[in-house]
């Protein structure tokens, strides 16, 4: 599985990118581990939102739950990867 992580990792900077139009950011330009917000790319909380309704929409995922946990899962390109595995998994092993 490890050979799928770059991929989804891309398709995620690519998601970002066309979600939130960002004209002036490539999706090769997003460091993987490097922060969205704030300091990186400089999103705010409405860009969070768009990027969860884009994740549910591309991946069938739903980002939820209190503050803290949410924007862990939004810290990075990785980190959403990750979750988005994790949650795919687990509705997997589900079924």
């Amino acid at each position: 599985m490890a050979e799928d992580r770059p991929d989804l990792e891309r398709e995620i900077a690519r998601m970002i990118v066309e979600a939130l139009r960002l004209e002036d950011v490539r999706p090769e330009e997003i460091p993987l581990d490097g922060p969205l917000f704030r300091e990186g790319l400089g999103l705010d909380s409405i860009d969070a939102l768009e990027i969860g309704l884009a994740l549910h929409a591309r991946f069938g995922v739903v980002l939820s739950g209190e503050g803290e946990e949410v924007w862990k899962h939004l810290a990075s390109v990785r980190s959403l990867a990750e979750f988005v595995r994790a949650r795919q998994a687990g509705e997997a092993g589900g079924r």
